[in-house]
């Protein structure tokens, strides 16, 4: 009677992951790292190399993330067989990035394995349920985390109209002491020169240049510029500014998003 023989050993690459320092799930990289060694352990493989991503968003492209990088490149050059992630969010959050990562695995040969499911396998078109779960999971994850998000920027966005400090830069004249908004005595009496210079007919240059020269800085410790004391003087200024700041971040995030979309994409030509 023939033995059936074992396996041999898959060599892996962990990818592991947080998105910052104090992790919110508490799921740092000591855990993580301890949990795939426990899976490749038990499984019988052995873990080649450990790559991490420290304090980087799961929103990142991969040549923005050192340690996914790495793991991809040692898959292609064929020194290991394939990655070994604490789960798949740990791969990506996004689901659109997950997915192309996990073709760029295979495309290069590669297998994907997570501690908490075992083996990704590939797309078969015999077995088209494989990618619907796959990727309703990944969907239903995603959405959890959205949710997440929603409900802290919705808590913020209460307590800022409450009159509380919810986040970003307190405006000139306030500071944030133990998550609350207080006067800054020292700023408003910065605020309230450079108005009684308004109020006598100074210009908004000479106001600045005033300010400069009399050692007062503007909110970041350094020198003011025309438009900060314009945002100083005219609160529907500082509003405007804020605003078409916020149109800038969603087109700048829009050209970042597509740009690492071709990059991911780019490894499978």
């Amino acid at each position: 009677m023939t033995t059936p023989q074992k396996p041999r050993p898959l060599r892996l690459v962990a990818l592991l992951r947080v998105s910052t320092v104090g992790q919110v799930d508490g799921y740092g990289l000591d855990a993580q790292e301890r949990d795939v060694r426990k899976w490749a352990r038990a499984a019988g493989h052995r873990i080649v190399k450990v790559c991490t991503d420290d304090a980087i968003s799961g929103k990142a492209g991969d040549d923005e993330r050192p340690g996914l990088a790495d793991a991809l490149q040692l898959v292609a050059d064929h020194q290991a067989d394939g990655i070994l992630a604490p789960n798949l969010d740990r791969v990506a959050r996004q689901l659109t990035q997950q997915e192309a990562i996990l073709s760029v695995v295979w495309a290069r040969g590669g297998r994907v394995f997570t501690a908490d499911r075992g083996e990704h396998l590939p797309d078969d078109d015999d077995d088209p349920m494989r990618t619907f779960v796959r990727q309703v999971m990944g969907a239903a994850a995603q959405l959890e985390r959205g949710l997440i998000v929603k409900r802290l920027k919705g808590g913020r966005r209460t307590k800022g109209e409450q009159g509380g400090y919810a986040y970003g830069a307190p405006a000139f004249g306030q500071k944030a002491v133990d998550g609350d908004l207080v006067d800054d005595d020292a700023e408003l009496e910065v605020k309230a020169l450079a108005e009684q210079w308004k109020a006598e007919g100074v210009s908004v240059r000479a106001i600045c240049q005033r300010l400069n020269e009399a050692g007062h800085r503007s909110k970041r410790g350094g020198l003011w510029h025309p438009t900060t004391v314009a945002r100083l003087l005219d609160p529907g200024a500082r509003e405007s500014a804020r605003q078409q700041a916020a149109r800038a971040r969603a087109a700048a995030k829009e050209r970042v998003e597509l740009a690492r979309a071709d990059k991911v994409l780019g490894r499978l030509a």
